[in-house]
């Protein structure tokens, strides 16, 4: 079982050097990978008509994970730099191509690109692109990518691209590993048919039985063999907590945990509260966590 550290966006603040000291703490520990969320812009939650039914909000701070990504990759040599996950149908494919195809040169091929439909309709809104087309945005996106990745010239016509004779120069080193998130049926379908791993959050058991429906959609498909799947849990249910999660999971044949330590994040998936307050207790937490498990 690999490990893996979540990048507290929300309480970290915005200190290069505590950010810098971050994460090069989760690499020397032996941490395999960092998991970045996104968010482009938080909506103010009251007097919506329906409902905004993220977590986040407004008075959330999510640091942009591409830039963070990549200043990243100039701090650190050897772990794995993720999103978990990018919404995607909310941005210009050809656009997230370019950016992920620039991270995975400047990163020596590090990238795994997490994505995701979102549930912000809000977000969705300011941005200009559709919520209700999400899905089969997001199906045609990950063509697009691999596309865009794989051919120095492009000739493309779908139901939400157009790409004349055209590429992305320069390309990734290799095809970057796409990844899916979600807690839905559709996800999980979606994962099975052409992705490269899932994440699962949180770790907890109704969660286990989608781990089980991807299983065995990935065994109709002929395609478990190589398939990654990542969960994520809470710092702050503690050492036993930790240790059931890593057999269960193990047992559900995940391949690693990521841990973290973020109130929001926490209050969202009815995880106990670590209640951190200044950014050197998220520091501190990786290495408790890391000295537990391994």
């Amino acid at each position: 079982m690999k490990f893996g550290a979540i990048f507290p966006s929300c309480e970290i603040g915005n200190d290069p050097s505590v950010i810098r000291d971050w994460a090069q703490a989760a690499e020397e520990l032996g941490y395999s990978h960092i998991l970045a969320y996104d968010h482009v812009l938080g909506g103010v939650r009251e007097d919506r008509d329906p409902p905004m039914l993220s977590a986040y909000d407004n008075r959330n701070p999510f640091h942009e994970p591409f830039v963070l990504l990549a200043y990243l990759a100039g701090l650190t040599s050897t772990i794995e730099l993720a999103t978990s996950v990018l919404v995607l149908p909310q941005r210009q494919t050809a656009l997230a191509a370019k950016q992920a195809a620039e991270l995975a040169v400047l990163s020596g091929g590090r990238l795994r690109l997490g994505v995701g439909s979102g549930n912000n309709y809000v977000e969705y809104d300011c941005l200009g692109a559709s919520f209700e087309d999400r899905g089969r945005m997001l199906d045609e996106q990950v063509e697009v990518l691999r596309k865009l990745w794989g051919d120095s010239v492009v000739d493309f016509t779908g139901d939400f691209h157009r790409i004349d004779r055209a590429g992305v120069a320069p390309q990734p080193p290799t095809q970057i590993p796409i990844w899916f998130g979600g807690r839905s049926v559709a996800a999980l379908r979606r994962a099975a048919a052409v992705g490269d791993g899932f994440i699962f959050s949180p770790a907890a058991d109704p969660i286990k039985e989608f781990c089980r429906q991807l299983t065995a959609d990935l065994d109709a498909n002929g395609r478990r063999e190589g398939f990654g799947i990542d969960v994520l849990t809470g710092f702050g249910d503690g050492p036993d907590h930790w240790h059931r999660e890593i057999a269960a999971w193990e047992a559900l044949g995940a391949d690693s945990l990521s841990m973290r330590t973020m109130s929001t994040s926490s209050m969202m998936f009815g995880e106990k509260d670590p209640g951190f307050t200044k950014p050197q207790e998220h520091i501190a937490a990786l290495k408790a966590f890391m000295l537990e498990v391994q």
